[in-house]
């Protein structure tokens, strides 16, 4: 709210359109699980008629429980994924630091050749040229 208050904005009337707006939207979430129950007592009726209460209990249980199974390996997968970019973003950025590292280390090195000094500038240009092109190149 101070950062607010220095930018400028009406820091009362956005507290009061934020609360309005929870309280819209959670009278809307309630109207939509009491119409999902009743949905799903529809249609437990319509399946007891067909089958018997008890066989449509065991459908109805069945059917919650698989879409729960669903969604938990679907969510595990998502995790799994993540991970595994969040990994080879990690692995990248140390194989960087290390050829940096290992570049600033060899420097003086490599200045007292001036063979090296006209051929390494050149290679160093583009090994940074090649190297940062191929950071700003999309993930697939």
């Amino acid at each position: 709210m101070p950062l607010a208050g220095l930018l400028g904005l009406e820091v009362e009337g956005l507290s009061q359109r934020v609360k309005g707006l929870a309280i819209v939207y959670a009278l809307i979430l309630v109207c939509v699980v009491i119409g999902l129950g009743f949905l799903i007592a529809a249609g437990y009726i319509a399946l007891s008629d067909l089958v018997g209460p008890l066989t449509a209990t065991l459908i109805l249980a069945g059917s919650f429980l698989a879409i729960a199974l669903i969604v938990y390996i679907g969510l595990a997968i998502s995790e799994s994924n993540r991970r595994k970019r969040l990994a080879e973003r990690r692995r990248s950025s140390d194989a960087g630091a290390f050829l940096t590292t290992a570049a600033l280390t060899a420097l003086p090195l490599l200045t007292r050749s001036p063979m090296l000094v006209k051929l390494g500038i050149p290679a160093a240009a583009l090994a940074a040229l090649v190297l940062l092109r191929d950071k700003d190149t999309p993930d697939s």
